[in-house]
Formats: C-alpha cells, sequence, structure tokens
C-alpha cells in the first residue's frame, strides 16, 4: 500500500509558503491506519521496548497502538499542567522562542527501553526534549518512530545516537 496516496497535501498552511502533509486522511482508511501501525511494529519487532512513549498530541494516535502491537506499556508526554501527579519536565528552544514537554515523575523507570513515537520528525528538537526526558530519568532510548519525515529540515541530524526510522519521507 501507497501510504502517501493517502496524505492529503493543504499548500499555504499554516502560513502562505507552508505544504502541510494531512494525516487525517490516512487515519480514517483502515488500511492505512494498520499500515502505519503495522510498519512500525515490523521495524521494533527484534528491539527490546518496555515503553513507547507518545508525544502530545498526534504521537498519542498511533504510540497506543503502537505499545499494544509490541506489547509495550504507554506512556504520554504532555504540555505542561496537563498530567495530573508530579512531573519532570524540559524545555528545549524552537526557531522563535522555547517549548516544554513533561512526563510523569514514575512513568520511566531506570533501566527501562522506551521507543519514542510521533507522527512527524521536522527539526528533531522535540524528540530531541522528550530522549532528554528518558534519559534524566534512566531510561534508554529504544528508538525514535515516526510517521513522516520532512528531510529538508534536517531533523535526524540533531539525533544521531539513536534510531530514527521514518515510514514516509518527504524531500521538499
Amino acid at each position: 500500500m501507497d501510504l502517501k496516496k493517502l496524505i492529503r497535501e493543504v499548500p499555504d498552511f499554516p502560513k502562505p509558503g507552508i505544504l502541510f502533509y494531512d494525516i487525517t486522511t490516512l487515519l480514517k482508511d483502515s488500511g492505512g491506519f494498520a499500515g502505519v501501525i503495522d510498519g512500525l511494529k515490523s521495524h521494533y519487532s527484534g528491539t527490546r521496548v518496555d515503553l513507547v512513549l507518545g508525544i502530545e498530541a498526534r504521537g498519542f494516535i498511533f504510540a497506543p497502538a503502537l505499545a499494544y502491537a509490541l506489547h509495550a506499556g504507554f506512556v504520554p508526554i504532555r504540555k505542561p499542567g496537563k498530567l495530573p501527579a508530579a512531573t519532570v519536565s524540559v524545555t528545549y528552544a524552537l526557531e522563535y522562542g522555547k517549548d516544554s514537554l513533561e512526563m510523569h515523575k514514575d512513568a520511566v523507570q531506570p533501566g527501562s527501553r522506551v521507543l519514542i513515537v510521533d507522527d512527524l520528525l521536522a527539526t528533531g528538537g522535540t524528540a530531541a526534549a522528550a530522549a532528554r526526558l528518558v534519559r534524566e530519568a534512566g531510561g534508554a532510548v529504544a528508538g525514535m518512530g515516526f510517521v513522516v519525515e520532512l528531510t529538508f529540515l534536517s531533523g535526524r541530524a540533531k539525533l544521531p545516537e539513536y534510531d530514527v526510522f521514518s515510514l514516509l519521507q518527504y524531500d521538499k
């Protein structure tokens, strides 16, 4: 199945000059959604994964299904103030400003092997921040899986020490 055919390209969103790759059209296709989960599972099936960490918000779509497929637990990483118990946080730089992510303090135990999952790898800053949370909790990053990678933004270059896998790559 050609998953790219299921992704709608929306020009000039969210601002003029940007081509937005809309995955909602892929998600509503049962074969497309299964293809994403099966593709990620196939890549990581030989890797020990204790937890699959999903980055808010679209990582929440894929990470729980992949955790189920890999017989692992699921951990959400959220924007500040969204988790009810004690958290750890990381602040990271964006192109224009900064952002933060939080995880429950007890979500990752020392020695846990954690797979980080999100819908998109762009500049790599969010994935690097998530990896930092995992490492600071004593866990090890087992890999990073993405549905779409915008290769022209070179996000992979910020993650050289990790197994980075993306199902679909766009060069522009």
